[in-house]
């Protein structure tokens, strides 16, 4: 009889303990501390991480362009304005850019110095809009003022930090664009085309497939001031 207590004593207990932990209220109550101490701050965590990382990878690091065969057409279509150095002029119309989206140049990213570590890593950027005299190439000779206009270009852009507003890619694959940079005393940005223009060292561009990013009448008034 004892023994019989004993076990009806031990099943109302565990009938008690069931009816505690596996009530209704109580799993309401433990999922909502589920949510409260794990769930939401991971959802939380996660909404927060989903923009930070957008904003890192965009404004930060940014996506570089190696060369110009990596820049996509969209950006063309979209006339992007991308920045960089200058690391070499080629003639008087070109010259090569590396590309530093993002931020940190200079401090904790730094471009390459050597032309084997810039092999494969640099834009050929054209000049937009305008002709400016070549040098001697392929056997043939070099053109009036073409190693001035080379000077008066490597003097403003080498070395220099540059903005270009991407415009198309040429049969040689480059990029055609229009080149801007800012030059003291009061650091304002000057348009490349232009300033050879103004300079004397460059012409209008008419051939098939001229660019001119809407500043044609520009470049027109500043060919007849230098006539």
């Amino acid at each position: 009889m004892a023994k019989n207590d004993g076990q009806e004593h031990e099943l109302n207990w565990k009938s008690l303990f069931d009816q505690r932990t596996y009530s209704k209220e109580n799993l309401d109550a433990w999922v909502d501390s589920v949510v409260q101490k794990i769930w939401r701050p991971v959802v939380g965590g996660i909404l927060i991480a989903i923009p930070a990382v957008y904003v890192i990878s965009t404004f930060v690091v940014g996506k570089r362009f190696k060369t110009a065969a990596h820049i996509p057409p969209e950006a063309f279509e979209r006339t992007m304005t991308i920045r960089g150095k200058v690391v070499s002029v080629g003639d008087s119309d070109n010259f090569r850019l590396y590309h530093t989206p993002g931020l940190g140049w200079g401090w904790f990213r730094h471009i390459p110095k050597t032309r084997k570590d810039l092999q494969n890593q640099t834009i050929a950027v054209r000049i937009a809009g305008v002709d400016a005299p070549e040098s001697a190439h392929f056997g043939m000779p070099a053109q009036p003022f073409s190693a001035e206009a080379k000077q008066f270009l490597t003097k403003m852009v080498l070395n220099k930090k540059v903005q270009v507003q991407l415009l198309s890619r040429d049969q040689y694959s480059r990029v055609v664009a229009m080149a801007y940079v800012r030059r003291p005393p009061f650091f304002i940005k000057k348009n490349v085309s232009l300033e050879m223009v103004k300079a004397g060292l460059a012409s209008i561009y008419v051939a098939k497939g001229a660019q001119y990013a809407g500043i044609l009448d520009e470049l027109k008034k500043y060919e007849a001031r230098a006539k």
